[in-house]
């Protein structure tokens, strides 16, 4: 019995055992217990991460992909499987610390990464392969064309590294473009506290017309009077970096 890859779910199967288990030994598995699987298809991974010493879920809407994976993995019962990873209450369903890992389908990565930012009181790390695009869009730095919104609200709560490519022959069925594994781990900033909105909004204003000065792709957010002459204004979104905006954010809201 085998799962077929259906594309209305952006399913590629990772078929090389190596890259599973270099994804999964990935994790740090440091101050938390439990570890939920995004989309574990025939699981590739999930056999890696059943050998580790944590609780591990699932979240999978396939129902074929279920059918298989409660008939080879019996370790996962029913209360290991969770749903749709972007319906879940993540916070309700563990109550407790849960690190994020798969090989994410590519039409809903970036709502994937959003997800666990709104989440991130509770998800410490996430390691998981994307697209290589957006996996270098979250990893990027400033001053480069793949820096903008994804990379900034993600690296305000979490250190990203990139880890390694993935190529497209090793899936089945093939992509078409290559893949990119990224590790985020939670870092103790606590900069944004209370301040979660405005920083997106300025952020997304800023990158919204990235070719034009901040003074003039901040005027929607109506900018303080206090800042009205403040430097980073002079700057485009892509020349700030991460604190640069947590800091701006901050004297915004006080101004």
């Amino acid at each position: 019995m085998s799962v077929r890859a259906k594309k209305h779910l952006g399913q590629h199967f990772l078929t090389d055992e190596n890259i599973a288990k270099n994804i999964v030994d990935a994790l740090s598995l440091e101050n938390y217990s439990k570890v939920l699987e995004v989309g574990p298809g025939m699981g590739v991974l999930t056999k890696y991460l059943l050998d580790k010493n944590a609780e591990i879920f699932v979240a999978e809407i396939d129902m074929e992909s279920i059918d298989y994976l409660k008939n080879h993995y019996p370790k996962l019962q029913a209360q290991h499987f969770t749903g749709d990873f972007l319906k879940i209450d993540v916070a309700n369903v563990f109550n407790d610390q849960v690190a994020v890992i798969g090989n994410f389908p590519y039409n809903i990565s970036s709502q994937i990464l959003f997800k666990i930012i709104d989440f991130y009181d509770y998800v410490p790390e996430m390691v998981g392969m994307f697209q290589k695009e957006v996996a270098e869009r979250t990893a990027a730095v400033p001053r480069t064309k793949d820096y903008g919104i994804l990379s900034v609200l993600v690296q305000a709560l979490y250190d990203v590294k990139y880890l390694f490519t993935v190529h497209e022959n090793v899936f089945n069925p093939p992509p078409k473009v290559k893949s990119g594994v990224i590790r985020l781990t939670r870092n103790p900033k606590e900069g944004l506290a209370g301040n979660e909105v405005l920083f997106k909004q300025i952020v997304k204003a800023g990158f919204g017309q990235r070719r034009k000065k901040l003074s003039n792709s901040l005027k929607v957010l109506n900018i303080p009077e206090a800042l009205q002459n403040h430097p980073f204004l002079e700057k485009r979104a892509e020349e700030l970096s991460v604190q640069d905006f947590i800091s701006f954010t901050i004297e915004w809201k006080n101004a």
